[in-house]
């Protein structure tokens, strides 16, 4: 099969539905996503939609803060980083599944950086903040 590049909200709509449905099946962080965060997925999948097509195409259509969320879901198991390498390499090896190109090497970065903010945030002292 010919891989394309991500080119359209359609190809991103393929690498997020594919990337969770990989996600919810890992042993490491799937029980995390419908246990813990018991992710209702109408409404999760279309935010992660525009999440990424903002950060690969700048359309500023997302809308959210995944900061607050992750810390609340932080304060009920830890998000380690165990955790996120595992989503890490389910989401690179998800774009190199389906992707190839330039976008698919950008919004691999995008996520790597994204992801070690966010696991750099959860887990410094300076600064955990606890959300009730």
């Amino acid at each position: 099969m010919m891989k394309n590049d991500i080119n359209c909200r359609e190809d991103i709509i393929l690498l997020v539905d594919t990337f969770y449905n990989k996600v919810q099946k890992n042993n490491k962080i799937g029980p995390i996503f419908t246990e813990v965060a018991k992710v209702n997925w109408a409404h999760h999948l279309p935010k992660m939609y525009d999440f990424w097509e903002s950060i690969l195409f700048g359309k500023a259509i997302y809308k959210g803060n995944p900061m607050l969320t992750h810390f609340a879901l932080n304060n009920k198991t830890p998000l380690k980083e165990t955790e996120f390498n595992t989503w890490k390499e389910i989401f690179f090896e998800t774009v190199d599944e389906l992707f190839t190109g330039q976008n698919a090497e950008i919004i691999k970065q995008k996520a790597q950086s994204i992801a070690d903010l966010m696991h750099f945030k959860l887990n410094s002292p300076k600064q955990r903040i606890n959300i009730v």
